[in-house]
């Protein structure tokens, strides 16, 4: 495997130890120890800081949209793409209050976009195939797709990834990478995406059963993400397994952004390890996806928020971000028992 087990017993007892002599008392943090014990594990040290954090949004058309799963139609990926480029989306917003560098990927968007700063150019092709009609991507388009993932992350700096995505028809790909990647019932996975309304939900269940049927050969996982697509979630798996075997700290956003980690975790078990969960989607089968990402298969992934969040585009990894930043400062920072001068609940 290329990407080892950060299993550090060592480490992890001097962070536990260094966490419970804080002014405190013993695990009165919560789960901002967890996360610090976490992210010093990722980082291999004692005092991990977290340095020149991206955010990066992977966008993609996909030819399944035509068919009506979406309550938008597909030119909203291309100008939402515009819309982050401009500072106007919710991402923008919150990246730029937190000083976060944002880079957006045209992995695949139906349209052409002139050259300007933040815009990395990766397109294979103006969208996905139909799913419902023939694989979403070639075999050698998904691995493309991988590789151009990869590439992007190995260019960029820093120690933290901040995963998003943009691609109107993507939460039809990652419910059904969840139902094939999982043996879930393809029901439990599917849900309104941007908005559809009851009849909607319908159609789209019954069309992504035709699909899942369709593609029923399609078991391995990039045999999966090849029928299912999308570009951008093929990105994404690629900038995960970059950002694991740099031991970088991956920030994951929602449904999609969780669905490209379902399949890099099948292609390298220990990928989980570097990531953080940022909040759970209310996009009805990120729960499932959770339980299945989790340290182990009886141990769900815990998000760090549940906010009603479903916009995706990476929002709710950043609005996570402080919370890192928060329990770093806690290790780093805080005092002692010992350099306070306070009496742990052991003096006499």
């Amino acid at each position: 495997m290329d990407i080892p087990d950060l299993h550090d017993a060592a480490l992890a007892a001097r962070l536990q130890h260094k966490l419970d002599r804080k002014t405190k008392p013993a695990g009165s943090l919560g789960r901002i120890e967890a996360l610090a014990l976490q992210l010093g594990l990722v980082l291999g040290c004692e005092t991990p800081r977290l340095r020149e954090p991206q955010v990066l949004v992977c966008a993609g058309d996909h030819g399944l949209a035509a068919r009506g799963v979406s309550a938008y139609p597909s030119d909203v990926t291309w100008q939402m793409v515009e819309n982050f480029l401009s500072g106007g989306a919710a991402v923008s917003v919150l990246a730029r209050q937190h000083g976060l560098a944002l880079t957006v990927v045209d992995c695949g968007v139906r349209h052409d976009f002139a050259p300007r700063a933040g815009l990395l150019a990766r397109k294979i092709a103006p969208g996905t195939g139909d799913s419902s009609q023939g694989p979403a991507m070639t075999a050698a388009q998904c691995a493309q797709a991988i590789a151009n993932g990869r590439d992007v992350v190995a260019r960029l700096p820093g120690n933290v990834m901040l995963l998003g995505e943009m691609g109107i028809g993507n939460t039809s790909a990652a419910s059904l990478l969840l139902a094939r990647l999982t043996g879930h019932d393809l029901l439990d996975c599917v849900g309104a995406g941007t908005g559809l309304d009851a009849d909607g939900i319908a159609r789209k269940r019954a069309l992504l059963g035709e699909v899942l049927q369709r593609h029923a050969d399609a078991k391995e996982p990039l045999q999966a993400l090849a029928a299912f697509g999308g570009f951008e979630i093929a990105t994404l798996v690629g900038a995960v397994l970059q950002a694991a075997r740099e031991r970088r700290v991956i920030v994951v956003d929602g449904f999609i952004s969780s669905a490209a980690v379902l399949v890099a975790r099948a292609l390298e078990p220990h990928v989980t390890q570097r990531c953080v969960f940022s909040h759970r989607s209310d996009e009805c089968g990120h729960g499932l996806m959770l339980r299945h990402l989790g340290p182990d298969r009886s141990t769900p992934a815990r998000a760090l928020l549940d906010l009603g969040l479903r916009l995706g585009e990476g929002s709710g990894a950043v609005l996570a971000w402080p919370l890192l930043q928060s329990a770093c400062a806690i290790l780093e920072q805080m005092a002692s028992f010992e350099s306070a001068g306070v009496s742990d609940k052991g003096a006499r």
